[in-house]
């Protein structure tokens, strides 16, 4: 099972998404295709040929705007499917890095601590400490799935809009207008979903790229599995049990009939998961 041809078809079928959820969320224009440049001027998600237009899409990709919402439906909506495409792109990248093998650096020898100083320039005020200067943060796509929620304990407060009327016994008491209700039209900060969105497709772009990157973070776990380090638990399998996050789907079934709430990126999640579970019980070592 090579998967290769696998990989690639589920990598299109999720640009194609990617590229509907850029236009719901309406960061760019309706032709995102393969290096196309949304009408916004904000986000640049694949690739483009020549060197000039990639500098030019990093500069676009880091205009991202302080003041950039949607209202609480359309971004719930494009939630939604953006959870799974994550994930599935996760699995894709777990799935391509199969038989990969990295080589790490040598560990660096811990630094040595200061002297301590001695005589009168020990009690001397040491001078401002210089700031750094603030860097570009580049956000990239996790490679591990995000932890399990635990079970939610039930709400024993009512919400804001629903508490009951109580002024007390003064007459004089000043009355105080509850919040209204959430509305769907609401404006939601969606700067952290234009960055999901980015991310995921630096990651659709680079898909070798980051199969390096997870070959690289499978080395670095072995390697302090070995050395008899702490490791993390979660950080021990970069997937989860049970079902994939935001997917609906446990299993992949070609030729089952699927209810309707099933989308097409259940499909995809659920295929992409059962390659990454491939890559990770049967590494490729030859």
């Amino acid at each position: 099972m090579d998967g290769r041809a696998a990989i690639e078809q589920n990598l299109e079928a999720l640009k194609r998404i990617l590229a509907m959820l850029v236009a719901m969320a309406g960061m760019g224009s309706g032709g995102m295709g393969a290096g196309g440049v949304g009408a916004g001027g904000q986000f640049t998600f694949f690739r483009q040929k020549d060197a000039a237009a990639s500098r030019l899409a990093r500069a676009e990709k880091s205009k991202l705007s302080p003041a950039l919402s949607l209202p609480r439906q359309l971004y719930l909506a494009v939630l939604r499917l953006l959870r799974p495409a994550e994930s599935a792109a996760r699995r894709l990248i777990i799935a391509a890095a199969r038989g990969m093998l990295v080589t790490l650096p040598a560990l660096r020898p811990p630094k040595p601590k200061p002297a301590l100083q001695r005589g009168p320039r020990a009690f001397l005020p040491k001078g401002p400490k210089k700031r750094p200067k603030p860097s570009l943060r580049i956000f990239s796509l996790s490679l591990v799935d995000p932890p399990r929620r635990l079970s939610r304990v039930p709400r024993r407060a009512v919400p804001a809009h629903a508490a009951p009327r109580i002024l007390g016994l003064d007459f004089g008491a000043t009355y105080h207008a509850l919040p209204p209700p959430p509305s769907p039209n609401d404006p939601i900060d969606a700067v952290r979903l234009g960055q999901r969105l980015a991310a995921l497709g630096a990651a659709l772009d680079d898909l070798p790229g980051q199969a390096q990157r997870f070959a690289r973070w499978r080395a670095r776990r072995d390697a302090a599995t070995a050395r008899g380090g702490t490791v993390s638990s979660r950080r021990l399998a970069p997937l989860r049990r049970g079902r994939p996050p935001g997917g609906r789907l446990s299993r992949y079934d070609p030729v089952a009939a699927h209810p309707r709430n099933i989308r097409e990126i259940d499909e995809i999640l659920a295929h992409a998961h059962a390659l990454a579970v491939y890559a990770l019980d049967s590494p490729d070592t030859s």
